[in-house]
């Protein structure tokens, strides 16, 4: 198993210290955030022995979010997607990821994926769109299965855009959709369900949790990096974001290191 952290994870850490931190936690690989990227965030990149795994842009969705900050015209939000990435091209990440954005506007979603499918095909890098579970899809998503982003594809009519795999997103759901979309998925994050979860930032690590990771990674049969992505609220007393990052990144990769022991 190539293991990899995603930025999120270690979410007050510089791109620098996440560097640093991956490297001694034994990681291949940095799913990197738009969002954290600086002057000299590449020159850095390349100096380590990290790959990149699934990138998201600053602006990661085509319809506004009502968690996260960002303009409200849907065309002005994928001109931000296609900046992203642009900047990202160097990084040479697996994929760029997007999501829709949830709400009823399917004319402006299905423009947007066209318009990020061209940017994509311009820019040499796959894009992806990721579904989102269905207990918080209306903070996020109006797709929230692979069959369901797949037919949204479908729709728009780009064959070429890929799937963002999330075992917190589609653990529960049937593995016979894996199966049938597996040669789409162009990235896979790993986090697990806290039961039970008490927000849509509430992941744990690998193991800690209650999704059975052997059925999915066996279904996946996935040779690219998993990428470990943990969203967890600081409100909350028991946050692993108020961990010591350096030590969080360690235990993490020990925990995917886990899932292909067990």
């Amino acid at each position: 198993m190539r293991r990899s952290i995603s930025q999120i994870t270690t979410v007050t850490q510089s791109f620098a210290d996440d560097l640093d931190a991956y490297r001694a936690a034994g990681a291949d690989g940095i799913g990197i955030w738009e969002m954290k990227l600086e002057d000299d965030s590449l020159e850095l990149f390349r100096a380590s022995p990290l790959e990149a795994a699934a990138a998201i842009p600053a602006v990661p969705s085509i319809l506004p979010l009502p968690l996260m900050e960002g303009p409200a015209d849907p065309a002005e939000r994928v001109d931000a997607i296609c900046a992203g990435i642009r900047r990202l091209i160097p990084f040479n990440p697996a994929c760029v990821m997007f999501l829709t954005g949830p709400g009823d506007d399917r004319v402006a979603v299905l423009d947007g994926i066209r318009a990020i499918a061209d940017e994509g095909e311009r820019a040499g890098l796959r894009v992806a769109l990721e579904p989102i579970q269905r207990e918080f899809a209306h903070f996020w998503t109006i797709a929230s299965s692979l069959e369901e982003a797949a037919k949204l594809l479908d729709e728009a009519a780009t064959p070429d855009v890929g799937l963002m795999y999330d075992t917190w997103h589609l653990w529960n759901q049937p593995l016979e959709h894996i199966e049938q979309y597996r040669d789409r998925i162009a990235a896979v994050h790993i986090a697990d369900w806290r039961d039970p979860t008490r927000n849509t930032n509430d992941r744990v690590l690998p193991g800690d949790g209650v999704i059975e990771f052997d059925p999915i990674l066996e279904a996946l049969q996935w040779d690219g990096l998993y990428d470990l992505e943990i969203f967890s609220d600081p409100d909350l007393a028991d946050s692993l974001w108020k961990e010591d990052p350096r030590e969080l990144a360690r235990r993490g990769m020990d925990a995917l290191a886990r899932l292909k022991s067990d």
